[in-house]
Order: structure tokens, then sequence, then C-alpha cells
């Protein structure tokens, strides 16, 4: 068994969501991610006894300074990923531990609930969620430039939330 190791750090002042409820369903859905998408991801084929990532929570002014200085798009995200293992071939397996990256959600853009016609989110709660597990196929590798990515990814990040019983959030 793997073990999951994720670290948050909340940096925003408006709205301070329960880290440890955070961290546990992050666990649970990257589990289920392993697990499904065995063959698919960045994890193929790698051999570690534990992975780790980092979620920082901030506002979108944050965000915009990122997607800026390190992506050249001058606006603000509601997420950005580092995706430190799947976007490096030289990525390293250091004492058996991957280290997939960073997940930084603005969550003044999550209670603004300006992506909620794309994840049918009910509240805020479950946009967090939601953007949560999208950042967790990013750091996995992968991306969804063409429709058949994109429809991949929004059906395995369906299957995902239903291992946190999205619905009852």
């Amino acid at each position: 068994m793997t073990t999951v190791n994720v670290f948050t750090e909340n940096i925003f002042n408006s709205w301070k969501p329960d880290e440890k409820d955070i961290i546990n369903k992050t666990k649970k859905m990257l589990e289920y991610y392993i697990s499904a998408l065995k063959d698919k991801s960045c994890l193929y084929g790698k051999q570690y006894s534990s992975v780790t990532l980092d979620i920082v929570l901030c506002d979108s002014n944050k965000t915009h300074e990122y997607n800026k200085e390190y992506r050249g798009k001058d606006y603000p995200a509601d997420i950005i990923t580092f995706a430190i293992f799947a976007d490096d071939e030289n990525s390293f397996i250091f004492d058996g531990d991957i280290n997939l990256g960073e997940i930084v959600i603005a969550l003044d853009k999550v209670i603004e609930g300006d992506n909620r016609d794309i994840s049918h989110s009910k509240n805020k709660e479950q946009e967090l969620f939601f953007l949560i597990s999208h950042g967790l196929m990013h750091l996995l590798g992968f991306d969804h430039q063409t429709e058949e990515e994109y429809n991949f990814v929004m059906d395995e990040q369906r299957k995902a939330l239903g291992s946190i019983d999205y619905d009852k959030i």
C-alpha cells in the first residue's frame, strides 16, 4: 500500500475550510486515481512507497501572480498546478517518495462560483473538492487539450469525487 502525504497551507483569510477534511478527502481521491489509472499515469512503472503533494489555498491575486510569472498568462486562475514529477523527465524518487507537486487554489474564486457551470458544484465546498480532483489529474500527468482528453479527465474526476461522497458535501 502506498502512503499518501498531503500538506496544506491556507493563506486566505476570508474562508478557512477544514484542512484535516481536505487532507483526508484528497488522500482518498488520490488513492482512487492510483488504483484506477495504474498504467496511464506518470507513476506507471515507477518503484515508490509514498507520494507527496502540497495544496496552497490563497486568493486570485496570488494565482494571477503565478499565472503571469510561470505561464505568461495575465489573468487570475481558480487553480494552478505545478506538476513536479509528471512535467520533468529528470524527476527523481527520493527515499521511495515521489513529490507530485503543488495545487494552488484561489478560494475567492471558489466562493464566487466562477467554475460551477462546468463542475456542477452546488456549494463552495463541492467546488473546492472538484478543483482538487482536477489538480490531482494534472499532477498525475493528465491534460485536456482535446475533447477526448477532456472527457476522460471529467469522467475520472466524477469517479474520484464519488470516492469521497461528493454529493453529500
